[in-house]
């Protein structure tokens, strides 16, 4: 289970190895907004000589509607590019492009942008679309809105990335770097509404952010012992913790005990 997924400027080089030896479960290697139009080139050039099959990275390209995205799937076909964040997704012939290019390279669709969330179902099930990214910051930009929460639209990604058969989706950054408990609220929120992991754009919200989406402690010894009552029970419902639980319980126990690494 991929819970962090850490950005690096496609302009910094330098940075690169440096974020790999981070506990990010994954980095993307930013060729787009990190990147100003006058670096685009130098920054395609520098990522391509640093490609290698022994380290697999995540790569940013640039929107559908930009002269650059020829260039960056043409880096994307080297061994090395474990997969492709397509940002400003809003269509699913914006992914069929980029599948078309790199056949085999899964797509990691980012919604941010309120035709992106219009079409999120199509780009969802795209060809190659391994999971949804929600940009929250661009998404509150486009609609003009300020609500932090943004409960409709990370619901509807949820809820799609379910309907077509994806992972669940990955959740938009903390902007503020240097505040661990903002971090973990807005962590826990995340979870509690379906996401399964979260964009960061500092080293230090690396491990904060793997911890917060884990199973706790106190939820494996949960599910622990709702396995063990429904085994006595022989399938029937009963009781667990002074609460009636029944095969929905169960199956969540499954799940928690799963990403656990204990079943």
């Amino acid at each position: 289970m991929l819970r962090s997924y850490l950005f690096v400027p496609g302009n910094r080089p330098d940075r690169f190895d440096k974020a790999c030896a981070t506990r990010a479960h994954a980095v993307i290697v930013d060729l787009e907004d990190a990147v100003p139009a006058a670096d685009k080139e130098r920054a395609r050039a520098a990522l391509t000589q640093w490609l290698t099959p022994q380290r697999q990275v995540l790569v940013r390209v640039n929107a559908a509607d930009t002269p650059w995205l020829g260039e960056d799937l043409r880096v994307c076909e080297q061994p090395g590019v474990g997969g492709i964040v397509l940002p400003k997704a809003e269509r699913a012939d914006d992914v069929d492009r980029v599948a078309a290019a790199c056949r085999d390279v899964p797509v990691l669709a980012l919604i941010e942008s309120a035709q992106g969330l219009w079409n999120v179902l199509a780009v969802a099930k795209a060809r190659n679309v391994k999971a949804l990214l929600f940009g929250s910051l661009d998404y509150q930009a486009d609609l003009g809105i300020s609500d932090d929460d943004l409960l409709q639209a990370r619901s509807q990604i949820v809820l799609v990335s379910r309907v077509a058969g994806i992972e669940p989706p990955v959740d938009g950054v903390t902007q503020a770097i240097d505040d661990p408990e903002l971090l973990r609220r807005d962590c826990y929120r995340s979870r509690q509404l379906g996401f399964a992991a979260k964009l960061c754009i500092h080293p230090n919200q690396v491990d904060i952010v793997n911890g917060c989406f884990a199973p706790t402690a106190d939820e494996v010894a949960w599910a622990g012992r709702v396995i063990e009552a429904f085994g006595r029970a022989q399938g029937n419902a009963v009781q667990v913790d002074g609460r009636m639980v029944d095969r929905p319980v169960l199956l969540k126990a499954q799940a928690i005990l799963s990403e656990a690494g204990v079943a």
